[in-house]
């Protein structure tokens, strides 16, 4: 958090208040971002607009927001790829630590573990086989370099021993590219959310391998978490956020931090989020800023490894 001193605007907002989005409309992150400004609008009565920003590898809404006024009318929402990009700090035009203020925790949900029909895996013991049998050769997808898919993945492997190729997505996305399979270079397993991955599981283009967090999926309930699967300890959610530019004055952090609370606990939205398979993190910007940093540092160990 900066130094800046607490300013308390009774007024705040007064006018439009803009969430800037990395990714395109109808993700993950859109889908939570649209649903919470509908009830941020509702209790500001000025509207709250989502913008998608995608580009430049999921850094170009970021770089958008770290260089925008600090006085809380452009938020960055974001996935926990914002904490592992900290991790490669030299390779962006911000710094995800330094230029931005957490603000708010909003959710985290699991991811499934999921290989490609076509391979023949079942099980997290197969991958481990098949792995072992090839070592090196065995490819898997991720949203990108530093993206929760990546790092759940990177993490995997460490706890499993496998020696795996990361080949991010360039014309395919990680579904397309694990459905193809191991022809041309494809890929054989991946990490992802479960809406998008559902629709591939129940036509059959995908096997679920286990769910990534301790607790079982409400989507997908048949799906063993990977700590029942057989990797020990195992617990990797992808998580929500909002961040603002740094200098943000702390009483429009709080203010922020406050209503979106709020709208977390209404009615409406705590049935969005249980049907969206969804868990509200409760945490005050300063609780959030030091998750935010433990969770850059848990990104730099596993970078390395992947």
């Amino acid at each position: 958090m900066s130094s800046t001193p607490v300013v308390h605007d009774q007024a705040f907002p007064d006018r439009p208040v803009r969430i800037i989005d990395p990714f395109g409309a109808g993700g993950g992150v859109d889908v939570i971002a649209r649903a919470l400004a509908r009830r941020l609008a509702a209790a500001w009565g000025q509207p709250a607009i989502v913008e998608n920003h995608p580009g430049a590898g999921s850094t170009a809404a970021p770089a958008l927001v770290a260089k925008a006024p600090p006085d809380g009318y452009t938020l960055l929402i974001n996935t926990s790829a914002q904490a592992y990009s900290a991790a490669r700090t030299g390779e962006l035009p911000y710094d995800p630590l330094r230029d931005f203020v957490p603000v708010a925790a909003l959710t985290s949900q699991p991811y499934v573990l999921v290989a490609g029909a076509q391979s023949g895996i079942t099980t997290i013991g197969e991958l481990a086989a098949a792995a072992s049998d090839r070592p090196g050769e065995i490819r898997f997808a991720s949203a990108g370099t530093g993206t929760g898919t990546h790092l759940a993945v990177a993490k995997l492997n460490r706890d499993l021993g496998i020696a795996a190729v990361h080949t991010p997505p360039a014309a395919t996305d990680a579904i397309t590219d694990v459905i193809a399979g191991t022809a041309a270079g494809h890929t054989t397993y991946a990490m992802l959310p479960i809406p998008p991955a559902a629709p591939y599981l129940q036509d059959g283009g995908l096997v679920a391998l286990g769910v990534s967090t301790a607790r079982r999926s409400r989507l997908l309930p048949d799906i063993p978490p990977l700590t029942e699967a057989g990797v020990a300890g195992f617990d990797f959610p992808i998580w929500y956020g909002i961040w603002a530019p740094a200098q943000t004055p702390a009483g429009i952090v709080s203010t922020l931090a406050r209503d979106i609370a709020d709208a977390l606990a209404t009615a409406e939205l705590s049935e969005w989020l249980t049907q969206h398979d969804a868990d509200p993190m409760h945490m005050s910007p300063a609780e959030f800023g030091a998750f935010v940093v433990s969770e850059a540092e848990r990104a730099a160990v596993l970078l390395p490894a992947s």
